[in-house]
């Protein structure tokens, strides 16, 4: 059974803790990037790897209580990647209201639903629908074309080899010596293994220390990752491989959303 987790605090560590099966969160945005928080509880449960992602476009629309017109809207509420992600909407049309972060896109709907006067939210349609509220503008995003990568946190096995596969992987250099990130890259060039994505991170350490994500095309049981793997692991101080999957496809949505996923809430899938 598939139910709402009011943070990704909550979902990833129902996972870790083992209440939960599975745990989808945000990892990165088309119109915002990386959602940081994500990269951060997956270093901090060890115990937990990406099993699985999907893509999927989203629509952001504005909310209010019935009867308040946008001239009245003083305060827009929202998850903060939603607020983002409308950032140039607000400015031409909200300029003087004050942005308030929620814990998701429906908790923001639930909020103007129960203090409605001068309140409107950036939420989704569903919402809308589930609290009563009136849609004062609709798709307010920045981006027509605006989609989330959402990756599936699980415990269980590394997922079989499809052959349409990606590999996620996060490490740090074994010293700050010029070239320590090219060496590391290189292993992957030369079997030529497709980069589709690098980032870095604070360590949290200290200032300067960093963590690179990256993620590749391909399967950790397969060749040539197999031995590119092999390759990077003596030239880290860090290593950890976060989990090989099929590569997600931006799924066909009857509305362009779909619930409280593409409105920025996470969802858990509870054990049983």
């Amino acid at each position: 059974m598939a139910v709402p987790g009011r943070s990704l605090w909550d979902v990833v560590e129902a996972v870790a803790e083992g209440r939960a099966d599975l745990a989808v969160a945000p990892l990165e945005n088309s119109i915002e990037g990386s959602v940081p928080l994500t990269l951060d509880l997956l270093l901090r449960h060890p115990g937990i790897r990406v099993v699985g992602e999907v893509i999927l476009p989203v629509a952001h629309h504005l909310a209010a209580g019935p009867g308040v017109t946008l001239a009245e809207v003083r305060e827009v509420i929202s998850h903060p990647h939603a607020l983002a992600q409308c950032r140039e909407y607000l400015r031409r049309r909200l300029p003087e209201a004050v942005q308030v972060p929620a814990a998701s896109t429906a908790e923001a709907a639930a909020e103007v639903a129960r203090r409605p006067a001068g309140r409107a939210a950036i939420t989704t349609r569903a919402a809308v629908e589930r609290y009563g509220l009136t849609l004062l503008e609709e798709e307010i995003q920045d981006l027509r074309d605006n989609v989330t990568r959402f990756i599936v946190l699980g415990r269980g096995e590394v997922p079989r080899r499809t052959g349409r596969d990606k590999t996620s992987l996060v490490l740090s250099t074994l010293s700050d010596r010029p070239g320590a990130l090219y060496r590391i890259l290189r292993e992957f060039a030369v079997r030529e293994i497709n980069l589709t994505r690098i980032e870095s991170r604070p360590a949290k350490t200290m200032l300067g220390e960093y963590l690179f994500f990256i993620d590749f095309e391909g399967h950790q049981e397969e060749e040539p990752v197999r031995a590119a793997l092999e390759a990077v692991r003596p030239l880290t101080s860090f290593f950890r491989i976060l989990g090989s999957f099929p590569r997600g496809g931006e799924a066909a949505c009857q509305e362009k959303e779909d619930g409280e996923k593409t409105g920025g809430a996470e969802l858990g899938k509870r054990s049983g």
